[in-house]
């Protein structure tokens, strides 16, 4: 069994030595703002005036022809809610600049070249159109006159600290803002001289890609790499992430490197034989030309970053125009841009290079499968993280390794999950679940006296005859009922499902000595299942939509209502619905539609696909598994869950329930248009009788009081009523807004942004009320929740402390313990893996851990823990997976594994904010004895091994189930474009919409970007 866990993060040595560089830096040229906003105002009406540029699209075009230039975001005022971080007396932040350049490089932009890049910038800040009137281009001319006589110039900065940090009041490092490009960029560069990482059959050559101010990081690129698996042959890149972060209650930031894989679209399909390109979103494309692209700038190794659009007036690709391509092609450039239609045909001779100009699409999972696979397993990725660290300067370390925590082995719960579900075991875990069932009808109030306490329904929404055989047989299997529920007594026959109607449906009955359960099988009838038809008399597309939503919703509600359906008694319905790519456009869905009406009848819903041999889909083989799955996900909404039991007696307070609160994203709605988050918490009780039972409840805001989970998922529908003015959610083209939309401008982003926090805050005020009088462990995520809570942001968070709104931090309650998790997301936890014996692979190892002993022998944080879990008995792949070698085999063929897919686990992060240790607080715990950080942690970890689901959780149970409310606020066909282009995780991982960490992420980089980025929230610039 593995012992250590090493990272792929370094921070300075324990003597604190600075790290520093020798830079030349720009200021912005503030003088040029009141000519360039008459420029770029030009011909608007008075209400559409702009009151600030738009300089992202020139910043990105800077960090394609000059490569070497690190282009900072101009500074902003914070949104005005909370202070931010307080610093000591004369630790403020250093200036910053516009650009920096390293002293050594040349001058990047030499002569006439940054003159010609301010011409075309020029050019694009006008209206569409403007460019054919006169007096714009008189305009135009005059302005591009006056910048030439007033060009900034550079100045010299020596000793620039990349990594030293003034520590907050909570004892975590604030790194200045300029630190997360500078310190990474320095880094990368220091890798791009190493000499190319060698393995079986070839070599890495690494090349810097383009990151703009917002970027907040580096990144690397391979050449582009060639395999052949199931006869075809395949491209794809290495790349590597580099990212500055920082840790609860740690005053030294990290630099983390991250390993992925970028596939690169190679086989046109269809009848057009070109990539399949998704309508809705851009496409990236990377170039690389084999000149400069500007006349008389420096060589460049630097890769471009391009994206194609669709033209839906030509019905075509094209290059978008207010990007950075827009830009560049507006340049009299050296290099020729690739035709799109060229491209997408005969993407390969692009990407090898065979044009004079290196271009490669990027692969995402909507063009269908790649033949390599995503992600590194741990050997290898050791491999390529101990070749970077040559380049690391003399000033920085590995983080020290972690080391096993308490807990017996891998830290399981009491309940553990057994290792082979035998026909036996499933039928245990049948049972179960029918006692779970009745004890939340008990806890939910529907329990009385007569038949109606012992019987329990569910409905069976079916249009095959195969989904229909495969859910009864999985429905009876998964309460571990005997018997088909009569169907073997030829009490039915096919007409009859085939005629069933609502109020006459077929009911298949199973009794056991505790309770009885029915299923009403139905035939989704009267067309319920079909796609969606927006009436063309409907004026407006996204109005359309909206009424063809509402009025399959309400034709459900009625249909379901007629079978018995009683909102005032939540049952269970499973819904087959076809394959979404069956649905075109993919607008005309129906999945959030059903999903609306059966809640409307009281009803929660879990879909099964229509089985289909098609290419595309091929699900035909899964469909038992799939039904069982659903089956099981629709029981846990009704609150039916195997709580894991912690195995931590009396180091845990007695009767501690745990709170989890997350935000949940609603859709764009309202004259804003901007997205907003509504926050829900869910509360999870044990019951004192053991055996994993406990009540799941969430928070109704409106009624102020903990409800059962069921009836807090169908209250949650009301926050998805649909304003059939304002609906725009299901068409996210641009061109489906109206034409005299006006912009969403950044002051009303931060304005709302704002609003949300007040709102969030008097939630959290009423939430944390309620939990007074039982000990209860609040469990939060730091990507979900803090831009809406921000102190939960690392430069915020004291020790045992909490702050909610414009209160100063106050202690937490006796009774009240606040815990954090961080996943994955972000790159914010660090690549891993465990450490081997000598000669043996590095490998994955489930457990929980901590920190590493200091050389005084004091732990070096006693409130940061590590928790990973085992790797599902679905994904057997080796560790020592190799993505790059090409090996001979006897026969004399290339062989690779570079089809495999690979699997990455989370090293999650637990933090525990507040607890009461009696270490400097105020207080103890009510029980009269200190909390254990430690214990408070490993409980978190035994929390993701649920027993009842067939993996672990990427997260605490109840966090998860707080997570999953999503499903019912937003539809599902507006689930990202999943366009993943490292692939740290294989598609069986990566499901979004079943994985809340993967999913829930809130930060400001989700819309237009607030501020600096996402990764200032966590020391609290992002106000």
């Amino acid at each position: 069994m593995y012992q250590n866990v090493r990272r792929s993060a370094y921070h300075l040595a324990d003597d604190r030595s600075p790290w520093t560089e020798n830079y030349r830096a720009l200021e912005f040229p503030e003088q040029w703002r009141a000519g360039l906003l008459d420029l770029h105002n030009h011909g608007r009406p008075e209400g559409k005036q702009q009151r600030s540029l738009p300089t992202r699209r020139l910043d990105a075009v800077l960090q394609t022809l000059a490569p070497d230039v690190i282009v900072r975001p101009r500074p902003r005022q914070p949104v005005e809610l909370v202070p931010g971080p307080r610093r000591e007396p004369g630790a403020e932040p250093s200036e910053d600049f516009w650009m920096y350049v390293p002293a050594a490089a040349p001058d990047p932009l030499p002569g006439r070249a940054m003159q010609q890049l301010f011409d075309a910038w020029l050019r694009t800040l006008g209206p569409k159109g403007a460019a054919q009137d006169p007096r714009f281009r008189e305009l135009l001319l005059a302005t591009s006159a006056d910048l030439k006589q007033d060009l900034p110039k550079w100045q010299s900065l020596y000793g620039v600290e990349l990594l030293t940090a003034e520590p907050t009041p909570g004892g975590t490092a604030a790194p200045d803002p300029r630190q997360f490009q500078l310190a990474t960029d320095a880094l990368a560069r220091r890798i791009l001289a190493l000499d190319p990482y060698t393995f079986d059959g070839g070599s890495l050559q690494f090349r810097a890609l383009p990151r703009g101010p917002r970027d907040q990081g580096a990144e690397l690129m391979s050449q582009p790499l060639c395999r052949t698996t199931k006869g075809k042959e395949w491209w794809f890149s290495v790349v590597l992430n580099i990212s500055l972060h920082t840790t609860p209650f740690d005053d030294r930031a990290r630099l983390h490197l991250h390993w992925g894989v970028r596939r690169w679209a190679t086989h046109p399909k269809g009848a057009a034989k070109r990539l399949d390109l998704p309508y809705r979103e851009a496409t990236t494309v990377y170039l690389r030309p084999t000149i400069p692209w500007l006349p008389g700038a420096p060589a460049t190794e630097r890769f471009a970053l391009a994206r194609l659009r669709r033209d839906r007036a030509a019905d075509a690709f094209v290059w978008a125009e207010n990007d950075a391509a827009g830009i560049l092609r507006g340049i009299s450039l050296a290099g020729e841009f690739p035709d799109p239609e060229q491209l997408l045909t005969e993407p390969e001779p692009w990407i090898d290079n065979g044009h004079g100009l290196s271009a490669a699409v990027v692969h995402s999972t909507r063009m269908g499968e790649h033949g390599i696979g995503s992600g590194f397993m741990p050997n290898q990725r050791a491999q390529l993280t101990e070749w970077a660290e040559q380049a690391l300067p003399e000033q920085l370390v590995r983080v020290p390794d972690l080391v096993r925590g308490r807990g017996k082995g891998i830290g399981a719960p009491e309940n553990r999950r057994p290792k082979k579900r035998t026909d036996d075991v499933k039928h245990t875990e049948g049972r179960a679940r029918r006692v779970a069932l009745a004890t939340q009808r008990g806890i939910a109030g529907l329990s009385a006296d007569g038949e109606a306490a012992s019987v329990i329904e569910a409905r069976l929404l079916w249009q095959s005859p195969e989904v229909r055989r495969a859910a009864v047989a999985q429905f009876a299997t998964s309460l571990g009922l005997e018997g088909d529920g009569g169907t073997s007594l030829n009490r039915f026959t096919e007409r009859d499902y085939e005629q069933a109607a609502p109020g006459k449906p077929v009911v298949l009955e199973w009794r056991t000595d505790d309770i009885t359960l029915r299923l009403r099988v139905l035939p989704l009838a009267e067309g319920l299942g079909d796609r969606l038809a927006p009436d063309s008399a409907v004026k407006g597309r996204g109005a359309a939509l909206a009424a063809a939503v509402t009025g399959r919703r309400r034709a459900l509600h009625d249909w379901l209502r007629q079978d018995g359906a009683d909102p005032a008694n939540p049952g269970l319905a499973l819904v087959e619905i076809a394959h979404r790519s069956t649905f075109r456009p993919s607008a005309t869905d129906p999945k959030f539609a059903v999903r609306l009406g059966c809640a409307d009848a009281g009803l929660l819903t879990q879909f099964v696909v229509t089985p289909s041999a098609d290419r595309q889909i091929d699900n035909v083989a899964s469909l038992a598994h799939r039904a069982e799955s659903a089956w099981h996900d629709g029981f846990r909404q009704l609150g039916v869950r195997v709580l894991p039991e912690h195995t931590l007696g009396g180091d845990l307070p007695e009767e501690l329930q745990y709170a989890a609160v997350w935000m949940v994203k609603r859709r764009k709605d309202g004259p804003t248009r901007i997205a907003r988050h509504l926050p829900v918490a869910v509360l999870v009780t044990p019951l004192p009788d053991g055996r994993g039972l406990a009540a799941v409840r969430g928070w109704d805001d409106s009624a102020g009081e903990w409800v059962p989970y069921a009836q807090f998922l169908l209250g949650l529908v009301k926050q998805a009523e649909i304003d059939p003015e304002s609906y725009t959610e299901l068409d996210f083209s641009a061109q489906a807004l109206p034409a005299d939309a006006p912009p969403i401008g950044t002051a009303q982003r931060r304005a709302d942004l704002a609003q949300q926090r007040r709102e969030t805050a008097a939630f959290l005020q009423r939430v944390l009320h309620s939990l007074r009088g039982r000990p209860t462990a609040l469990i939060t995520h730091a990507q979900n929740s803090r831009l809406h809570w921000p102190w939960l942001q690392d430069g915020r968070i004291e020790p045992d402390a909490v702050r909610i709104g414009h209160a100063p931090p106050g202690r937490l309650d006796d009774e009240l313990r606040l815990v954090r998790v961080r996943g994955g997301s972000g790159r914010e936890s660090a690549q891993w893996w465990g450490l081997a014996d000598p000669g043996r692979p590095h490998g994955q190892p489930a457990g929980f851990w901590k920190q590493t002993q200091g050389p005084d022998g004091a732990r070096n944080r006693e409130r940061v823990f590590y928790s990973t879990t085992e790797r599902p008995g679905s994904f057997p792949v080796s560790p020592s997976l190799d993505r790059l070698a090409t090996r001979v085999t006897a026969a004399g063929n290339l062989t690779s594994q570079s089809g495999k897919g690979a699997w990455n686990p989370t090293l999650v992060e637990i933090a525990v904010l507040g607890c009461h240790d009696g270490d400097g607080t105020p207080a103890v715990s009510v029980t009269g004895r200190p909390d254990s950080a430690e214990a408070l942690a490993l409980a978190m970890h035994q929390l993701r091994q649920a027993p009842d689901y067939n993996a672990d959780l990427s997260l605490p149970l109840p966090l998860h189930l707080a997570g999953r409310a999503q499903e019912y606020v937003l539809p599902t066909i507006a689930d990202g474009d999943e366009n993943t282009e490292e692939g740290e995780a294989p598609p069986e991982q990566r499901a979004s919409e079943r994985d809340p960490d993967l999913a829930g992420t809130v930060e400001a980089g989700t819309e237009e970007p607030l501020d600096e980025v996402a990764q200032l929230t966590l020391f609290g610039e992002l106000e």
